[in-house]
C-alpha cells in the first residue's frame, strides 16, 4: 500500500468526470527514442500516484498509441483526454471532416471505444464561428465516441469558445508567468465548464541563469526575469505547481515530463494544498502590475 499524500480528485465541471488535481501531458512520450518499457514504468508510477489524467493530441507522435497498448486493461481508470482537427491525410485542416476522422483514428490507436476529452486543439476563432468543426465534434458526442467536447487555445480565441456554450471543458495555458486565463475561471465555473491548465511550471524558466535563445523556455524566461518575483521559503517549482493546481476554477494542472521522478516531485507540491492566501494574492498583484499586457502562450 502506498504511502503517498493523496491528491485531490476534482469534478471537470458538470461533465460527471472525477480528475486529479495533476494531470500527465503525454507529448513527451511520443518520441521515438523513447522504448515502451521506459513509458510504462512512468504510466505505471503516475496511476500510483493517483494521477489519473492522461493528455495526449494527434500530434504528439507515437504517444496515443502508446497510451492504447500500456493502458490496456486499465482503461476505466484514467481520462484520456486528446485533440483533433488537423494532420488528416488529404483532408483540409480545420473541417468537420478533418474532426470526425481525427476522432475515428484517436479512437482505434487509444485502443477504445469513446475518448472522454476531446479537444478542437488551438482552433482560431473565425473557424469556431464559421465552419463545421462544432458540430463535428459534437456529432462524435452524440454518436457515443466522445464523452466530453473540449477547446484548447488562449486569448480571444479561447473568449469565444466559452462564448459559444458548447464545451464542457478549456485547455489553456495558465501559470506564474502567464495569467491572463485567471480571467476566464470565474466565468468558466459559473458556466459549469471545467478548466484544464497547461503548462502549469511555465517550463521552468528558473533552470537557466542566463536568457536561453532560441529554447522553447525563452519568452518565459523573459517574463519570470521582468516579475521579479521571490519564491520565499519554496522551491521555484512547488510555488509554481501550488499556484497554478489550486487556482479556484482549476480543475487539473497537466505538467509533460517524460521522468516519472519529475511528476512525483510535482504530485507531492501539489498534495501539500494551496499557497497561503497572502502569497496567492502577491503573485496575482506582481502580473497585475507587470505583466498585464502579456497574452497567454498559445
Amino acid at each position: 500500500m502506498s504511502s503517498f499524500p493523496t491528491l485531490p480528485l476534482r469534478p471537470l465541471g458538470t461533465t460527471g468526470l472525477q480528475v486529479s488535481a495533476l494531470g500527465l501531458g503525454c507529448g513527451a512520450i511520443g518520441d521515438p527514442a523513447l522504448d515502451d518499457r521506459e513509458v510504462a514504468a512512468l504510466l505505471d508510477g503516475a496511476l500510483e500516484l493517483g494521477v489519473n489524467v492522461f493528455d495526449t493530441a494527434r500530434s504528439y507522435g507515437e504517444s496515443e498509441a502508446r497510451l492504447g497498448r500500456l493502458l490496456r486493461g486499465r482503461r476505466d481508470q484514467v481520462v484520456l483526454s486528446t485533440k483533433v482537427g488537423y494532420g488528416i491525410a488529404g483532408v483540409p485542416d480545420w473541417s468537420g471532416e478533418a474532426v470526425r476522422r481525427g476522432v475515428d483514428e484517436a479512437l482505434v490507436r487509444l485502443g477504445t471505444d469513446v475518448i472522454d476529452v476531446v479537444h478542437l486543439h488551438s482552433c482560431p476563432a473565425e473557424v469556431l464561428v464559421g465552419s463545421d468543426v462544432v458540430a463535428a465534434l459534437d456529432g462524435a458526442v452524440r454518436a457515443g465516441k466522445v464523452r466530453v467536447a473540449a477547446y484548447s487555445g488562449d486569448n480571444a480565441d479561447l473568449d469565444v469558445a466559452l462564448g459559444l456554450g458548447v464545451f464542457g471543458a478549456v485547455q489553456t495555458s495558465l501559470n506564474l508567468c502567464d495569467q491572463r486565463a485567471v480571467r476566464v475561471l470565474d466565468r468558466a465555473r459559473r458556466a459549469g465548464v471545467a478548466v484544464i491548465a497547461k503548462r502549469p511550471v511555465a517550463n521552468a524558466p528558473w533552470r537557466f541563469v542566463d536568457r536561453p535563445v532560441g529554447d522553447e523556455c525563452e519568452p518565459y524566461w523573459v517574463r519570470w526575469r521582468g516579475l521579479g518575483l521571490d519564491p520565499g521559503d519554496v522551491a521555484w517549482d512547488e510555488l509554481a505547481i501550488r499556484f497554478t493546481a489550486h487556482l479556484r476554477g482549476v480543475s487539473t494542472a497537466v505538467v509533460g515530463t517524460r521522468r516519472l521522478a519529475h511528476l512525483r516531485r510535482n504530485a507531492e507540491h501539489v498534495a501539500r494544498g494551496p499557497l497561503p492566501a497572502e502569497r496567492v494574492h502577491g503573485i496575482r498583484s506582481r502580473f497585475d502590475e507587470r505583466g498585464y499586457a502579456w497574452p497567454g502562450r498559445v
